[in-house]
């Protein structure tokens, strides 16, 4: 069995969530999101993402970890406070010894929903029925439990194409 950790990096939140894949049978473990306080300096907000990231990352011990890649906004401002969000949220995963995989928002949504087009509300009803028992999540933990769903499926296609 395969502890897979999904993450959905934010300066705001953070969501995380970790699958136990055996096989082709996926299970819920554990979901959770790291806010930070908008009000703090960014420098004390990453260092806070780092933190919650490190402990949950040693009380789980993920296998593998997968991450969405980063998406341009329109305010240039948000994409940079996302790319260093983004980056803790690597460190945070490397410097634990987690091997990283990342993965496109559209492809996450193709390999969970069937469309790449889908909105936060088809991607979350999926992951709860593929999920079951997963219980109430926020859209940022539904993300990352579907970036870990995604990166089971893909990386098992990845494995088996490898040996063929």
């Amino acid at each position: 069995m395969r502890l897979i950790l999904g993450l959905d990096p934010g300066l705001a939140r953070t969501g995380w969530g970790i699958i136990a894949a055996q096989g082709n049978r996926l299970t819920h473990v554990a979901h959770g999101a790291i806010v930070t306080d908008p009000a703090e300096p960014l420098a004390r907000r990453l260092v806070r993402l780092y933190d919650g990231l490190a402990a949950m990352l040693a009380a789980y011990h993920p296998h593998e970890a997968a991450i969405e890649e980063v998406f341009l906004n329109r305010n240039a401002q948000s994409t940079l406070k996302l790319g260093h969000a983004r980056g803790v949220v690597m460190l945070a995963a490397a410097g634990s010894g987690v091997p990283l995989s990342e993965y496109a928002t559209r492809l996450v949504k193709k390999a969970v929903v069937g469309t790449g087009a889908a909105d936060k509300i088809q991607v979350a009803a999926m992951v709860a029925r593929l999920l079951p028992g997963c219980g109430a999540m926020g859209a940022d933990e539904a993300d990352a439990l579907a970036v870990g769903i995604a990166h089971s499926h893909l990386a098992a296609t990845a494995r088996r194409m490898a040996t063929a």
